[in-house]
Formats: C-alpha cells, sequence, structure tokens
C-alpha cells in the first residue's frame, strides 16, 4: 500500500484543484484532514484521465474518511447482484498510471486541507 499525501489550498474564490503524482492500484480509501477550510466546503475527487469518480461530497465540516468504491458488472454490462433482485456489488475503483484530481469549492479565502489518498498497488 501507498499514501499519497495531498495539502490543497484555495484561491480567494474558495476553489482550488491539486493532483497526486501518478497512481497506479486499486484506491481503498480517500482521508480528508480538516486544516482550516470553511464549514460547508465541496469536493469533487477524479482520476484525472478518465474523469472516474472517487469521491463527490458538498457541505462537508469535519475530517472524515471516505472507501469508494464502484458498481460491479457481468460481461453484457448487466449489474451484479449478490442475489436476485438483491443487493448491487461493488468493488474498488482501479487506476493505471493516472492522477488523483482534487477540485474544492466553498473552501474559504487562502484556507488548506489535506487528502490522504491509500492506494493499493497490487
Amino acid at each position: 500500500m501507498r499514501r499519497y499525501k495531498v495539502t490543497v489550498t484555495t484561491a480567494a474564490d474558495g476553489s482550488a484543484t491539486a493532483y497526486t503524482p501518478r497512481v497506479a492500484g486499486t484506491v481503498h480509501q480517500i482521508e480528508y484532514v480538516k486544516g482550516n477550510f470553511d464549514d460547508g466546503v465541496d469536493f469533487t475527487i477524479t482520476g484525472e484521465a478518465t474523469g472516474v469518480g472517487l469521491w463527490s461530497e458538498s457541505n462537508v465540516n469535519a475530517s472524515t474518511v471516505r472507501a469508494p468504491r464502484q458498481p460491479a458488472h457481468s460481461q453484457v454490462g448487466a449489474g451484479l447482484l449478490y442475489a436476485a433482485g438483491g443487493t448491487a456489488v461493488a468493488d474498488k475503483i482501479a487506476l493505471a498510471s493516472d492522477r488523483v484530481k482534487i477540485v474544492i469549492a466553498q473552501g474559504g479565502n487562502a484556507k488548506t486541507g489535506t487528502f490522504h489518498i491509500i492506494v493499493d498497488n497490487d
């Protein structure tokens, strides 16, 4: 496993975009450590090259951890279920030589927060 730590500082309008170095592997979790971002900050975290969604949340007020997963599908594109009509199967999200893109909105003027992206390099 490898930890990629990114500290993000916002512009005067409360926005920011930051990136990890290139990563390869499955994303296990993303940890947000609140610095002094304003309460109500919004995150959109994706893979840069593909736009695959990792975490999108509005109005975050405190440090938190998310373990992003995506729906799993069969070879014909049908959603996989645990049982007929049951709960959807989800799996970790893989990135291949891609950067994690962190976009912040409503973070406040010149405020900071830190993200730890935990990736299993398989």
